[in-house]
């Protein structure tokens, strides 16, 4: 009998050779909400992909069927290789589990052909959890960084103590790399460490540095560290502390030779002012302890471009606005900035690329404490309510 190999190898998927998927880096937690998060993970080949979720609870996570969410887009399920799950309808202040899935899509020419599926792990390890924000919530601990620039060993010893149930958030204060040359550069860089360390169970929220808007693959970056209001400026709130996190954009003139045309931060900025002047005046905001500001590029001590900027447009909004601190980075150099009546009537903490800032607000005050890499306490600052 002749053998149809040509048939043969259309059946390959069929018979048990279907289209293999992987995931190769995350998830890691985003836009971390009361009732909402975005989950992000990628894979290895084009993939739909969806999140089951399951209460807190020692029993096991198949004991019934779970509620699936999926990546949509305009009614449509995303085939691809980076995957944002977002779970809207969730309760305050609550711990939910869940467990990812990617199912390979090898051929949409026609009726849709999938492969393989792939998913974390709750056979062997217990399944990743996650709790949802609460603005009741009395205390607050969290750890600030900035300026790692890939050097995991100092990722690795600066956020050694980042535990979930014990550290709330964590906050990249920019220029975690070099450059945005490609995904797998940044995963190298930090971000895969970071997952490995904390942030598929604690989130982490991303003020961009002037480093992450260079590089071919920079025009992606909110699409891996996406906010709830699809900006890369954005506010939220978690138990006392009210933040504002601002993109500072790059540090020279838009018109330097290194930004080949390209740049336009000046407006950018600008547009970021218009929406601060709202921000400051919401309940939120209003009602918090505790209102911090997050934003790479200090606005004093420098009379490059993009300090100018920060500091004539942000600055008047949010001096008597009542801020608690605002923290920086940038300069490669701690530097803390007392309050300064005609400039900023706050305190401005710029931090070094090997400290860490390790905050805990409670009912009575907000202490900020900076360690170094090998867990020694450098400063502690204090700020009563």
């Amino acid at each position: 009998m002749k053998i149809n190999f040509a048939f043969l190898f259309w059946l390959l998927p069929v018979w048990g050779f279907a289209q293999q998927v992987k995931i190769t880096h995350g998830p890691y937690l985003q836009a971390l909400g009361e009732n909402e998060v975005t989950i992000v993970w990628t894979t290895d080949n084009p993939a739909v992909s969806w999140v089951e979720l399951a209460p807190a609870g020692d029993d096991s996570f198949y004991a019934q069927e779970r509620p699936q969410y999926c990546q949509t887009r305009h009614g449509n399920r995303v085939v691809g290789q980076l995957h944002q799950v977002t779970i809207q309808g969730l309760e305050r202040g609550t711990e939910y589990r869940y467990r990812i899935f990617s199912q390979a899509v090898f051929d949409q020419s026609g009726t849709l052909s999938c492969g393989r599926v792939a998913s974390s792990n709750v056979y062997s390890k217990k399944p990743l959890r996650f709790t949802t924000s609460d603005s009741q919530k009395t205390d607050l601990s969290f750890v600030a960084l900035n300026d790692i620039h890939g050097r995991q060993d100092d990722l690795r010893a600066l956020c050694g103590n980042v535990k979930y149930g014990k550290t709330d958030l964590v906050i990249f204060n920019g220029d975690m790399v070099d450059r945005m040359d490609g995904e797998q550069q940044f995963f190298d860089a930090f971000m895969d460490e970071a997952v490995k360390l904390f942030a598929g169970e604690v989130p982490v929220f991303y003020a961009r540095g002037n480093h992450e808007t260079r590089g071919t693959f920079h025009p992606y970056f909110a699409d891996y560290f996406p906010s709830r209001n699809g900006q890369l400026y954005y506010s939220f709130r978690h138990g006392p502390v009210h933040f504002i996190v601002l993109d500072s954009g790059e540090d020279k003139p838009d018109s330097d030779v290194e930004y080949f045309g390209l740049a336009r931060f000046d407006a950018y900025r600008s547009q970021q002012q218009e929406w601060l002047k709202k921000e400051i005046e919401s309940e939120s905001f209003r009602s918090a302890s505790y209102r911090m500001v997050i934003v790479h590029i200090p606005p004093t001590g420098s009379d490059w471009h993009g300090a100018a900027e920060v500091k004539n447009k942000f600055l008047p909004l949010l001096r008597h606005a009542g801020i608690t601190v605002m923290f920086c980075g940038h300069t490669h150099k701690y530097q803390y900035i007392a309050p300064d009546d005609q400039l900023h009537d706050f305190p401005i903490l710029i931090n070094a690329p090997n400290t860490a800032l390790e905050v805990s607000a409670t009912p009575n005050a907000l202490s900020v404490k900076r360690k170094d890499t090998a867990g020694k306490e450098l400063n502690v600052f204090t700020y009563k309510h």
